[in-house]
């Protein structure tokens, strides 16, 4: 046998560029006879996930592909790698931190490593050639390493009211009580959005559109995309779906971004545990289209919340412009400041985004489904505008 980087080397050359199935076993089987490989192994795993990052994907976009494509034991591996590959960046992009944090969390407690070194080497390979096959995506922000470290703050006290209000309205009972909380976070962001617009006017600040990654899990991801384009357009933000991987790129200023991250979540949770609680009244009646019930109440819900949150963006702005129209020349009116904004997030959106579809949306055939769905959104209080989200 030839020395341990050799057996490796082919192992490698086997596992990820041979024929299938066959040479993944081959690739196996001599890293398994070859008890020093191990060190090498995670080496090369961190290694492809470095090319990832220069790629453009991001800790959360690789664990969101792993997990549909692969099985536990890969996303525990994923984000084992991933934690171990970031500890050598002095600093990280934004939004990293939370996604590191993130790593793993609804996993089942860890099982025990294989006992056979053929099974713990098919694993490593099984990951590594999905990571090899990622192709190069747009950016949101620099790899780690790139990114220049900016001040450290605290979370806006908007955002911890924010989350506070939602999380009350996942957690009531009651349909009114969600209702009022939702729309009182709503009316936070709008106004917090307002203010940040407004200030960085007047202080001639040189601030530019942002980007973040939102995952769009299936089932009725179409539903669950729609819903994520009315979050954003509501916010002063566009949405692009990439079906292929599961997620939509949201562009928009800073505040803009997380609001939208954080009123989609909370309107998908509310969504979901009304629909699942709808579904239930109809089995109890005695139907069984359950998923054709489903989706078509999660694209009622969507339509409808796009059509309320846009209403009340639209109101949050009014009162503001009607707050400076009265205060004369010591008030500015946030109507050139936000239509100037818009034009710069949609020249970003079109300069990462230069070719984009529309998708057409088929599967709202249950009357039953569309008539609850549309009511949850009612008591939801929350936005589309278009007929649906932009495809790459």
């Amino acid at each position: 046998m030839g020395s341990t980087d050799s057996v490796i080397d082919d192992a490698f050359a086997a596992a990820l560029y041979g024929d299938g199935d066959e040479g993944l076993d081959t690739g196996a089987s001599l890293l398994a006879a070859a008890p020093g490989s191990d060190a090498e192994l995670r080496r090369r795993g961190e290694e492809y996930l470095g090319r990832a990052w220069r790629g453009g994907w991001q800790p959360a976009d690789v664990v969101r592909l792993v997990r549909r494509d692969l099985e536990e034991p890969h996303v525990r591996l994923a984000a084992d790698l991933i934690r171990a590959e970031t500890r050598a960046y002095a600093h990280l992009p934004p939004r990293w931190t939370e996604q590191l944090a993130g790593l793993g969390r609804d996993l089942g407690p860890e099982a025990a490593r294989p006992r056979d070194r053929f099974s713990y080497a098919t694993t490593h390979l099984q990951l590594y050639r999905l990571l090899l096959r990622l192709p190069p995506i747009e950016p949101v922000g620099p790899p780690p390493g790139e990114s220049v470290p900016g001040p450290v703050e605290g979370e806006p006290r908007m955002l911890t009211r924010v989350r506070a209000l939602l999380a009350k309205a996942e957690a009531t009972g009651y349909p009114e009580e969600a209702e009022a909380l939702t729309a009182k976070a709503q009316e936070l962001m709008a106004r917090h959005s307002l203010d940040e617009a407004l200030l960085a006017a007047r202080t001639h600040a040189k601030d530019v559109p942002g980007a973040c990654r939102v995952g769009v899990d299936a089932p009725y991801e179409t539903a669950k995309a729609i819903l994520l384009d009315s979050v954003a357009a509501a916010n002063h933000c566009r949405a692009v779906w990439n079906e292929a991987f599961g997620f939509s790129t949201v562009v928009g200023f800073e505040p803009d971004l997380e609001a939208v991250e954080l009123l989609y979540t909370s309107l998908l949770v509310q969504g979901t545990a009304a629909m699942t609680k709808a579904e239930a009244g109809q089995r109890a009646a005695g139907r069984k289209r359950t998923k054709t019930f489903r989706q078509t109440f999660l694209l009622a819900y969507a339509h409808r919340i796009g059509a309320r949150l846009a209403r009340a963006g639209e109101h949050a702005v009014k009162e503001a412009a009607e707050a400076a129209g009265a205060a004369g020349g010591s008030a500015a009116s946030p109507l050139p400041v936000l239509a100037a904004r818009d034009v710069a997030v949609a020249g970003r959106a079109e300069r990462m985004f230069p070719e984009t579809t529309t998708t057409r949306v088929r599967g709202a055939t249950d009357g039953e489904g569309w008539a609850h769905g549309t009511a949850a959104a009612d008591r939801a209080h929350v936005t589309p505008r278009g007929r649906g989200p932009a495809l790459p």
